[in-house]
């Protein structure tokens, strides 16, 4: 998805595999640099020289290391898409599945503990971290809203509250506990998610 959001704006077709290269080296690179030496390493000149990246067509793309850091987290845990299941259950065990192996890529708990603490600092743009935190959770919102057409979950539920139980449950894990989220975790909380908002069978 970052990808096409960069291509976008090219509007020629022969430069957008180009860009994506680019796009994928640099975003790796940031990841990179996180998971070996700390968020503190980022910095533009750090990344354009492992990448092999220009720096003005870095700040085209991205105009701050906030908007760099945000994109690179968006690359690994990025926006999904669950099909209709029938089951709000078994949807939410696809979202979670799908983060739980996402979460195991070297890097990511460094990434994701890099941009907690950075959307705290006095200084970031905390609608820029708003922004991106509300389309990785997207899809866990469909779902929860798509159960209550259905009638697999309790009309009435604060839906804004299950989707921060889900989407906090297995982060708080791998960045506060220490610790790798598991599949015992993800039945965990599906099978908790799913008594608490769930109609019965």
């Amino acid at each position: 998805m970052v990808d096409e959001q960069v291509g976008r704006g090219s509007g020629r077709g022969p430069g957008r595999p180009r860009e994506e290269r680019v796009t994928r080296a640099v975003l790796d690179a940031v990841v990179a640099l996180v998971a070996e030496q700390g968020m503190g390493a980022v910095t533009m000149d750090a990344v354009a020289a492992r990448a092999g990246a220009s720096k003005p067509s870095m700040y085209r793309r991205w105009p701050t290391k906030q908007d760099l850091v945000i994109a690179a987290v968006e690359s690994r845990v990025g926006p999904l898409s669950v099909p209709d299941m029938g089951d709000f259950r078994a949807e939410l065990r696809a979202v979670l599945t799908a983060r739980l192996e996402a979460y195991r890529t070297p890097g990511v708990d460094r990434l994701l503990a890099g941009v907690i603490a950075s959307a705290a600092d006095a200084g970031a743009e905390r609608g820029a971290y708003g922004e991106s935190t509300a389309r990785v959770v997207g899809e866990t919102r469909n779902i929860f809203e798509r159960g209550i057409v259905r009638g697999d979950v309790r009309p009435g539920i604060d839906v804004d509250a299950a989707v921060t139980l889900v989407a906090a449950s297995l982060v708080f894990r791998m960045v506060a506990e220490q610790r790798m989220p598991d599949e015992r975790l993800v039945d965990s909380v599906v099978d908790l998610i799913g008594r608490a908002v769930g109609t019965p069978p």
